[in-house]
């Protein structure tokens, strides 16, 4: 366990560049270094896969990255600052990403983006980057801990928000700044935090994720030139606690110390997508699957399906009868009426022809969808009901497929990576890509061979 310096255990933000400074490879356990391998090679992929995004071409374009040659090779001239905002949207924008519970959102799409954009200026090793996304991934959740579910209930992105600070942290950890300089980045970086949840279903999203990935590594480049912040920007009466907690955080405090009562990424850990939409349509369209392929039901013979679900649900799928690709991933109308057409639930199924797929818009029109103010507002649980035929079938889903503790298997992880990263590089390279980011937990892998794909 890294030591904590008591001469700088104060703040929360003390704590915490204690924790980020002092840790190394060898204090991170072993299932809890798989977790972070797993989660960053997952992420490598649906990044690929989303630098062919529209919105991902839009910010290279405005941040000075073209790509069109992407990654094969083009013309760059932005910042590591703005490369890791590319990278972020990029990661994000097919909502194909991983999601933890400990931090209200998606952890590696923030963590990640700050790693790759510095790698050509420190040259790290596996053992570095698995290092920083580790301990990026424990501050965001410490300062989660504190007043989640009510900040993202109250309509703030979480993602975005701890994410700034997460991305603050990995950032830090990979330029091996001291104690003194990553307290400094992190209260600059609790200014930057932002994101509503209006903007789901659109662009600004996976944006979120572009800007915290950003405001970590400026965070960390203007703290090691000497900028200043305020001491208490974290749980001041006037800092990030207060003002985001929606009315929890005025006694905000560290739950402990990272590490003290064990690694966060080891005992609620990370949750890898199965399905390119919103999270909370998971637990319903694997449902929804289960039923259709244990009674045989023909889309064509359903005449109505409903769906109940959490609050966080309700939040989120605002988008009943989506007009766009981006609305149909947080529409569980559509998810549903996917999970009941397709032989698998893939990107396809979230492109503007599906949107508009007349079969399928009308067995979207045939799902309802409503909240179950009996569950928890985080709750995955779902219930789907079918009619078919004139018959009635109903289940229960506690929790989506390919959780922190039911991950999937090597082999479903190669096929998901695949058809994301084949999207804009060749299949033998994503094949080569996937097998050489197996290994990213030795301390030995030479990480720039294994990043070169992801290189402008």
């Amino acid at each position: 366990m890294p030591s904590q310096s008591p001469a700088r255990a104060e703040t929360p933000a003390a704590t915490l560049a204690a924790f980020v400074a002092d840790t190394d490879f060898d204090d991170i356990p072993p299932d809890a270094r798989e977790t972070a391998a797993r989660a960053i090679t997952d992420t490598v992929g649906v990044t690929l896969a989303g630098l062919g995004h529209e919105s991902a071409s839009i910010a290279g374009g405005v941040t000075g990255f073209d790509t069109d040659g992407f990654p094969a090779g083009g013309e760059t001239g932005g910042s590591r600052a703005e490369l890791a905002l590319l990278y972020g949207t990029a990661a994000h924008a097919l909502d194909y990403d991983d999601l933890s519970w400990a931090m209200d959102g998606h952890p590696s799409v923030v963590l990640l983006p700050p790693i790759l954009a510095l790698a050509d200026s420190t040259d790290p090793s596996g053992a570095d980057v698995v290092t920083a996304y580790a301990v990026g991934f424990e501050v965001a959740c410490a300062l989660a801990e504190p007043i989640s579910p009510e900040h993202y209930e109250a309509g703030w992105h979480a993602t975005s928000t701890f994410g700034a600070l997460g991305a603050t942290a990995a950032a830090a950890s990979l330029l091996d700044l001291d104690e003194g300089t990553v307290e400094t980045a992190l209260n600059v970086a609790a200014s930057t935090a932002s994101g509503v949840k209006e903007n789901f279903g659109s662009m600004t999203k996976p944006l979120h994720a572009g800007l915290a990935a950003r405001s970590g590594v400026t965070a960390v480049l203007l703290a090691r030139e000497g900028f200043t912040a305020g001491a208490n920007a974290i749980d001041g009466e006037k800092g990030f606690w207060s003002l985001y907690g929606a009315g929890t955080g005025d006694d905000a405090a560290l739950a402990a110390p990272p590490t003290t009562e064990g690694w966060t990424l080891s005992e609620r850990g990370i949750h890898i997508k199965k399905y390119p939409a919103c999270y909370f349509t998971h637990s319903a369209i694997a449902a929804a699957r289960d039923l259709a392929a244990d009674h045989g039901v023909d889309p064509d013979e359903v005449e109505s399906v409903r769906v109940t679900a959490a609050g966080g649900a309700g939040d989120a799928l605002a988008y009943p009868d989506p007009d766009t690709a981006l609305e149909s991933k947080f529409s569980m109308q559509h998810a549903v009426a996917v999970a009941l057409t397709a032989d698998r639930v893939s990107l396809d199924w979230f492109a503007p022809d599906a949107v508009d797929d007349p079969s399928l818009v009308a067995l979207r029109d045939r799902v309802t969808f409503a909240v179950d103010d009996s569950l928890h507002y985080d709750s995955h649980a779902s219930t789907v009901r079918i009619e078919a035929d004139g018959d009635t079938y109903e289940t229960v889903r506690e929790h989506p497929p390919w959780t922190h503790d039911h991950p999937p298997s090597a082999d479903e992880l190669e096929a998901k990576f695949l058809e994301a990263a084949s999207r804009t590089v060749p299949e033998d390279t994503a094949r080569e890509t996937f097998a050489a980011l197996r290994t990213l937990a030795d301390p030995d892998t030479d990480v720039a061979a294994l990043l070169a794909p992801l290189r402008p």
